[in-house]
This record gives structure tokens, sequence and C-alpha cells, in this order.
């Protein structure tokens, strides 16, 4: 017998999803791109809106079109081996390489490091970085608890805390929104915030938290086949919240250019504005706002990555992978945050090419049946491009065979300079796939000349 779908828990698993995915990056990058925006702040949010709530919703809808419960089966159609190398790539970009220690890394620098002298920083943040991942895999050893700490707790707190700093700057702005315009916001700005939405990582996250939330849902008492409308209804919700907060900290960075310049980084311009407001409360504010931000995500990734990696590997238990994502993000927490960053972006720029189109032909596969044609001509096509787009975006520069080819690669082919070069091969891609696909079909489908003859032999 089906459970009766309850508000109540329709709320509660959006909160979930909501507190898992918007962490640190959230809040601060937002408030950057509204500071280097400037007066084009609004094609520029219009832009990161696409990559930083559209697609983290068409991917919760991707997977319940398909009845997928993670990633693995998101990709499965183009091949099996495809598929897994995806996943494991998916979950260790926002995983223990880049997601999961930038959360410790930006709560330290945010949160902690205002507080400590600068000969005690780096010790600082070991002990800090420790005591952060070993709560978060205290918290996520019961898997069945993720819905009582996030849902109920630590994410209502977050949202209480944010939105009284957005509700100060409405009733007391700091200035006009008509402020100077970075050179990179000056054209191509719906481009760049499109772009910068990436940095959110949420696209990949939502394909990786998939498998926590279908057990979340199911773990109220839900049955598989009511999963895909709860996580449709739920993850709405959450984008919408997300969606009025993205606005509410573009608006909030634009404004602030009216009393600071524009900060190194989005964390910083946070602090000076919970600073102009709250004054030297707002240091230890912002200690508790961002660290309660990133601590959710830490935990939402913690227990993703575990659930997906013991779900392909079942050999290795779900606390054995806990442990290993729980030891390396520590290790590479301590990198620094500005070295995460830094190579985080070209990993972006390979696997959120990849990530859309799964997406994108999930969303679209009841029209070829996931025929594994059109699934293969689309990445096949999709790859060269994206893996050029990661070498365009490498830290280091002037490398021998790499840089004439990136060049090269910006210069012929439509908006690879604008970091999109993937998007005429996709559709190129897809359209062979779908020729193939139709063809084959109406071949399949056309009756051969021997059983022609035996139905004009029937009907004589």
């Amino acid at each position: 017998m089906l459970k009766e779908t309850k508000h109540r828990d329709t709320f509660l698993i959006a909160s979930l999803i909501f507190g898992m995915f918007f962490g640190a990056g959230n809040l601060i990058f937002p408030v950057q791109m509204g500071q280097n925006a400037g007066g084009n702040w609004l094609p520029a949010t219009l832009g990161f809106l696409i990559t930083g709530t559209a697609v983290p919703f068409l991917a919760m809808l991707a997977v319940s079109i398909t009845d997928s419960t993670g990633v693995y089966d998101v990709a499965k159609p183009v091949a099996p081996w495809f598929a897994t190398l995806f996943l494991i790539l998916l979950h260790l970009t926002i995983g223990p390489f880049f997601g999961t220690p930038r959360t410790a890394a930006t709560a330290f620098s945010m949160g902690v490091a205002p507080f400590l002298p600068a000969r005690f920083q780096t010790l600082g943040m070991l002990i800090f970085s420790a005591l952060f991942f070993s709560f978060a895999y205290y918290l996520t050893t019961k898997q069945s608890d993720l819905v009582k700490w996030i849902g109920r707790y630590l994410n209502p707190l977050f949202l209480v805390l944010l939105v009284l700093v957005l509700v100060l700057s409405f009733v007391l702005p700091m200035g006009s929104l008509k402020q100077a315009v970075q050179p990179t916001y000056a054209s191509n700005t719906f481009f760049q915030g499109f772009l910068d939405g990436y940095n959110t990582m949420d696209g990949l996250a939502l394909l990786a938290f998939a498998v926590t939330i279908v057990y979340a849902v199911q773990g109220l008492g839900y049955k598989k086949e009511q999963v895909p409308k709860m996580l449709a209804k739920s993850g709405l919700f959450s984008i919408l919240a997300e969606a009025l907060l993205y606005v509410g900290l573009v608006v909030l960075g634009t404004s602030s250019l009216s009393l600071f310049k524009a900060a190194a980084n989005g964390g910083t311009a946070f602090s000076q504005i919970v600073h102009h407001y709250l004054g030297n409360f707002g240091l230890l504010f912002t200690a508790v706002l961002v660290t309660l931000a990133v601590f959710t995500t830490a935990m939402g990734l913690f227990a993703s990555f575990s659930q997906d990696m013991h779900k392909r590997f079942p050999k290795v238990s779900y606390l054995a992978w806990l442990r290993i994502t729980a030891v390396g993000s520590f290790i590479t927490a301590n990198a620094g945050l500005t070295n995460i960053i830094a190579w985080a972006v070209p990993v972006l720029m390979l696997m959120y090419p990849l990530a859309l189109v799964l997406i994108l032909l999930s969303l679209f596969s009841k029209f070829f049946k996931r025929s594994r044609i059109v699934y293969r001509a689309t990445i096949f096509l999709t790859l060269p491009a994206a893996l050029l787009d990661l070498c365009a975006n490498l830290p280091v520069t002037n490398l021998p065979v790499i840089t004439p080819l990136v060049d090269g690669y910006h210069k012929y082919l439509p908006l690879a300079a604008l970091g999109l070069g993937w998007v005429l091969p996709a559709l190129v891609g897809a359209f062979l796939g779908l020729s193939l696909f139709y063809f084959k079909n109406r071949l399949n489908s056309q009756p051969t000349k021997a059983s022609k003859e035996e139905t004009a032999a029937e009907n004589s």
C-alpha cells in the first residue's frame, strides 16, 4: 500500500536537498559576481541562474524521469564502463579532491582565520579541518540521521541567519545598483554569469546527491514508485528558494560597491557587508553562518560519495568509503583554498558539459528509448571540446603542445572563446545519433521481401 504524500515530508526533503547543496560557494560566488558585474548585474544573474538553479533542477527531473537511483544509472546508456568512470570522476570532483575540502577551507578562511594571528594560520587550519571532518564523519555514520540533522535542524537555522542579512540589506540599502563594471563582465555578460554558475558545482552535486535523496525519501516510508514525484516536488521548492537567495546575494554584492571596493573574493566581500550591518558581532555571525552552510554540504557530500561508491563497489563497506572521503578531504583541504579553487575550475570545465549533456539526454530519452546510439554519438563529440576547455583553464600556461591547440580551438570553433565550445559538437552529435536511431528503426520496421511474399500468399 502506498503511503499518502504529506506536505510536511515534501518540505522536509526540500530542506534536506537545499541544505546539502547550498554551501559556502553558493553564498560567496553570487556576492563576488555582483561586485564584478556592477551595473550589468541582471544579465549576469540570469546566466548564473541557469547553471546555478535550472541545471540542478533538471538533474533532479532527469533522475526522476528515468527512475534512476544515482549518477551511474543516468550515464549507463553510454556504456557501463563510462558510467562507472563518470561516477568516480564526479564524486572525486565534488568530493575529496575539490568540493568537500573547499567546505572546510572556506569555513576556516571566513570564520576562523580572522581571529588567529598569521603565525598560527597553518596549525589552526590543520586542527579546524580535523575537527570539522571528524564531526561530519560522525554525523553521517548513520544514513538515516541525515534528514534529521540537515533537514530539521541545521538548514533551517542557516536560512534564518542568511535571511536576516538580506532583510537588513533591503531595509537599509548600501547604495545604488548602477556601479562600475569589471572588464570580464563588460561584454558577453550573460555567458560569463553562465560559466560562473559552474563554480557552485550544483549541477554535478545534484546528480551525486540523487542516491542520498532517494534513500531519504524511502526512509520516510514511501515506496519506490512514489520517489520520482516526491523528488520533483521537493526539488522545485528547494530550487525556487535558492534562486531567490541568489538574486538577493547578487544585489547585495552590487550595492556594496557604494561603500567598498571590489574584494579579492566573495568571502571577503560578504564579511565586509556583514560587518557593516552588525559591527564586530558580524565576524562571529559570519563564522556561524558560513560554518553552518558548508557543514550541511560536507555531510551531504560524505554520504553521497560513500553510498554511491558502496553501491558500485559493494565489497567495500559504506563506513570504509566514508573514512576514505573524510581522510582524503582532510589532506586536500590543507593544500589551501586558493589552490583548491585554481585546480577545480579546469576540472569543472570538463565535467559540466558531460553532465549537462547527460541530463538533457535523460530528459528527452523517451523520444529515442534511451538508445545507446544517441548517447554515444553525443558524448563522443562533446568530450574533445570539454577536454580542450579543461586545458584552456589550467593554472599553468604556455604548455608546448596544448597552448597552440587551445588557441586554434578558440579561433575556429563557435563559442569556444566563451568557454562553451562544447555546445555545437554536442548538437551535431545529438543530430547524428538521432538520425542513426530513426534510420535504424525505419529499416527494422520495413517488411522484408520474403515477408511480403508470405503475406501475399496468405491473402490469396
